[in-house]
């Protein structure tokens, strides 16, 4: 079940790879990086913002009320009900993220999109990374997968560079 509190605890919940560093982590047997939107408010400061507009809003409309102006109040409760669903819908794909892995001769990419995660998986020998039209593609048997979403223009290429790079060492 979708809850408020899940959704906004979600962000910090890997570490950004930004595109100045683009760090490929090396492991025992290979390496591991993580790519994630740039989360630029923390989920508590998040919810802080939305109570201050939400109080704002509530307050006016009770203003408004209190002058005779009662059907004022509808509306602003309409209003903070739907800054709140765009809240959530805003931060539900806060923690969006890409991560590939080498380990043992195995290729692992798990794509992580709003509440959902996919995972692929294929031997690292038969996998083959290409840029095409900005979009970084690794092409494997019975699968294709966009990685580097999270990336402008510029850095998707060095990123697809490197990653063919390392997965061909």
């Amino acid at each position: 079940m979708l809850t408020f509190r899940r959704v906004f605890l979600q962000c910090g919940e890997f570490e950004p790879v930004t595109t100045r560093s683009m760090q490929f982590r090396a492991t025992e047997t290979g390496f591991r990086v993580v790519l994630k939107r740039n989360c630029s408010i923390s989920p508590r400061g998040l919810l802080r913002v939305f109570a201050l507009l939400a109080a704002l809003a509530m307050g006016i409309g009770a203003a408004f009320a209190a002058l005779g102006a009662w059907l004022i109040l509808p509306f602003a409760g309409l209003e903070v009900l739907l800054l709140g669903a765009a809240f959530l819908l805003t931060a539900r794909h806060a923690s969006d993220h890409e991560r590939i892995e080498l380990a043992r001769g195995r290729l692992s990419v798990d794509v992580g999109e709003g509440m959902r995660v996919r995972h692929y998986e294929w031997d690292a020998r038969l996998a083959r990374v290409r840029l095409d039209e900005g979009r970084v593609l690794i092409d494997a048997p019975r699968a294709q997968v966009e990685v580097g979403r999270h990336l402008d223009a510029a850095s998707r290429a060095g990123f697809a560079a490197e990653l063919g790079n390392r997965l061909q060492a």
